[in-house]
């Protein structure tokens, strides 16, 4: 195992200053990047890996803490793949470290991969959970808990909750953020994959706006065409 600053200082040294300007435009100037695209930066993750190993679980959270509060996004991206390796998930307490990352440098680029590759994974590792967590995140106020509560079941499928789920829509579909109006046509879409009855009809009998009813009914709409 090597510390986050050996990982940081390989980033940086196959960083690509040329490219980092396109890359901070696309996420609307929220975050710095180093420039390295996505299949080199987890080639480049691969490869630390192998060299050194992954960081033991005693240590996790603060390998983790310090990869998400040094500038370039794409450490944070490769924080939160080492982050979700079901190994550490198996830990109760990792929902401590699931709820920092989805509160810390917030965007949809590491709340959505951490909804579904690490909040969804420790909701079934730990299904006791689900309801305490949950019910706090929605009662926080706080979109990207929130946001999580609707995407953490995106890859459940026939596992799904559809009650949970509506729940959460019901509760939310007034909001008006874009964040969570997209997430819910998005669950919905996702779910819609599996169940499309179910989905069809909790549209048709609820108030959600444009945004959410388009997003949900893409894929059922798609299939009606002959």
């Amino acid at each position: 195992m090597s510390g986050a600053n050996d990982l940081i200082d390989f980033f940086n040294a196959n960083c690509n200053a040329s490219l980092s300007p396109a890359m901070e435009k696309y996420m609307l100037g929220q975050f710095s990047f180093l420039g390295i695209k996505s299949p080199e930066r987890k080639q480049l993750l691969r490869q630390f890996l192998q060299n050194y190993g992954y960081p033991d679980a005693a240590h996790l959270e603060a390998f983790v803490k310090q990869l998400w509060q040094t500038p370039g996004r794409e450490l944070h991206y490769a924080a939160m793949e080492i982050a979700s390796r079901k190994t550490f998930l198996k830990d109760s307490e990792r929902i401590i470290l699931i709820e920092w990352m989805i509160t810390h440098e917030s965007w949809w680029d590491t709340v959505d991969f951490i909804a579904s590759n690490m909040a969804g994974v420790w909701f079934k590792l730990h299904p006791q959970e689900i309801l305490p967590v949950t019910s706090r995140w929605m009662a926080s106020g706080n979109i990207w808990l929130q946001r999580t509560c609707l995407l953490f079941q995106l890859k459940y499928r026939h596992e799904t909750d559809a009650g949970l789920l509506f729940g959460f829509i019901e509760q939310l579909a007034s909001e008006k953020e874009f964040i969570i109006r997209k997430a819910i046509g998005w669950a919905l879409r996702e779910y819609s994959k599996t169940e499309a009855d179910a989905v069809m009809q909790f549209v048709e009998t609820h108030t959600l706006s444009p945004l959410s009813r388009r997003e949900a009914l893409k894929v059922i709409l798609k299939r009606a065409i002959p």
